[in-house]
């Protein structure tokens, strides 16, 4: 089953694409001494979609010689920038008012993307991957 072969490829990736949605959903923001710093859910947002793409960067690139364009470009790049607004668009409409949904939050989750991307794309060519 193909379920299977992605959890044992890409357990980190799993584990952190799991940990978004819960965080998303299933609590409130907690208070925290960092509140007070300046846009710091948008930080948020970077960092998590930032974490969990280069999960899903460095497991791809740990089981293929090769990097196939296009479906790294699906997988890593398009796949979560969509999963970061469908998030907000279910926050928005679908939370009874609990948790909201914003451009700036969708903006800071591609911006996380397109980091991983560019430290991935960095790593492929220090290593001289073939691209396929």
């Amino acid at each position: 089953m193909k379920v299977n072969l992605y959890i044992r490829r890409y357990p980190l990736s799993v584990l952190c694409i799991l940990a978004v949605w819960y965080a998303c959903f299933l609590f409130e923001a907690p208070e925290t001494p960092l509140n007070d710093v300046r846009l710091i859910d948008k930080w948020t947002h970077m960092v998590m979609y930032l974490v969990t793409c280069g999960f899903i960067w460095w497991e791809y690139l740990r089981s293929h010689s090769a990097v196939r364009r296009s479906k790294v470009l699906l997988w890593a790049v398009t796949a979560p920038v969509l999963m970061g607004g469908v998030i907000e668009l279910l926050q928005a409409y679908c939370t009874g008012g609990c948790r909201s949904g914003e451009w700036l939050d969708f903006l800071a989750d591609a911006i996380g993307v397109f980091l991983a991307a560019l430290l991935a794309l960095f790593w492929i060519r220090r290593r001289k991957v073939p691209l396929c």
